[in-house]
């Protein structure tokens, strides 16, 4: 399955409610601090505005939420590869996204034949403190030549000016998080972000 080439991520329900009417086909739920029973309250709202909106919804980390919840997506950085257990992941028919930093990062990660590979961050990145700087575009062109036809997610930094910089060095899909949420026109910056990547 083709995934959209414009992949924004969210830490709230409430910006799906905002933003998928203006035509966003994949996004990422990503709650890093929440209670229990808010992080399963917002799993099922998301899940069901993005059926509603006929939009591929990924979850990062909650990996058991999303299967006793019906998502069909879920997206596992290194250190959550530790604790998930991929097997159950895989046997409730759920695709699987991966973080990638490093060589032995990529490695590890093609062992589970992911259904999508991220490389970060491409571009320095305000969103959290990382051992890894900026990886940069050759790297991107890389790691593209080494997964072959596994779609390639550039994450970190990225921008509307800087997508198709990304794309022709081999990224299949732009991750957006910060170039939309700290936005002063978060819904004018999705409409720009959908005009640049179809």
């Amino acid at each position: 399955m083709r995934l959209d080439r414009f992949y924004p991520i969210f830490n709230d329900t409430k910006w799906l409610r905002q933003l998928l009417p203006l035509g966003i086909k994949l996004v990422q739920l990503r709650i890093k601090d929440a209670a229990p029973e808010v992080l399963r309250s917002e799993i099922i709202a998301a899940r069901d505005l993005c059926q509603a909106a006929d939009c591929t919804l990924v979850i990062n980390d909650h990996w058991q939420i999303a299967i006793d919840e019906g998502c069909d997506f879920i997206h596992l950085g290194q250190e959550d590869l530790v604790e998930a257990d991929v097997a159950a992941v895989r046997k409730a028919g759920l695709r699987l996204g991966v973080s990638t930093h490093d060589r032995a990062e990529l490695d590890r990660a093609l062992a589970l034949a992911p259904d999508y590979i991220a490389l970060g961050p491409v571009y320095p990145t305000i969103l959290k403190k990382m051992k890894w700087h900026q990886q940069g575009l050759p790297k991107l062109t890389e790691w593209k030549s080494l997964i072959g036809d596994t779609p390639l997610i550039a994450i970190g930094g990225m921008s509307v000016d800087r997508a198709a910089g990304a794309f022709e060095a081999g990224a299949d899909v732009v991750a957006a998080v910060t170039d939309i949420t700290l936005n002063t026109d978060p819904s004018a910056r999705v409409k720009s972000w959908i005009r640049a990547t179809r």
